[in-house]
C-alpha cells in the first residue's frame, strides 16, 4: 500500500506594514471597513456635534438663528455633508448585513454585486443630500 502523496497546505501570513498600500481588498472588504468606520464617526460625533448643535438650537428663536447663521458656514456644510454620508452609507451597509445575515446573498458574485449596490445608492443619495445643502435646488 504507498501512501498519498499530502499536498502541501497553504500558508497565510499576516501583512507587514510595507505590504499595505499593495494589498488589493475586494469591494465587500472596503465596504466592512467603511461601515466600521462610519459607525466610529457617528458615535464620536453624536456627543460632540450632533447633541449639543441640537440641545442649543431648540432652547430659543436666537439660539436657533445662531445655528442656522453657524451652519451656513460652507466648513460646516461639509462636515454636515461628511456626517450624512456616515449616515447613509451605515444604514444601506447595514440593510446588506441584515440580509447577509438571512442567507440572501452570501456567494461571492452576489456579495459583491450588492456591495457595489450599497456604495452607488449611499453614493447617489449623499449626492441628492449635497446639492439640497448647498443650495442648488
Amino acid at each position: 500500500m504507498s501512501d498519498p502523496v499530502a499536498k502541501p497546505r497553504p500558508q497565510f501570513r499576516n501583512i507587514s506594514v510595507t505590504q499595505l498600500m499593495s494589498y488589493r481588498l475586494p469591494l465587500a472588504g472596503k465596504l466592512s471597513i467603511l461601515h466600521r468606520v462610519s459607525g466610529a464617526l457617528l458615535f464620536l460625533c453624536l456627543p460632540l456635534v450632533i447633541l449639543p448643535l441640537f440641545a442649543a438650537s431648540v432652547t430659543s428663536q436666537e439660539t436657533f438663528n445662531d445655528v442656522a447663521a453657524y451652519m451656513g458656514h460652507p466648513i460646516m456644510k461639509l462636515i454636515v455633508l461628511v456626517l450624512m454620508w456616515g449616515y447613509l452609507h451605515h444604514f444601506c451597509a447595514g440593510i446588506r448585513y441584515l440580509m447577509l445575515d438571512l442567507h440572501i446573498g452570501l456567494d461571492k458574485a452576489a456579495a459583491q454585486k450588492s456591495a457595489g449596490i450599497v456604495f452607488g445608492v449611499s453614493l447617489a443619495l449623499t449626492l441628492v443630500f449635497a446639492l439640497k445643502l448647498f443650495g442648488v435646488w
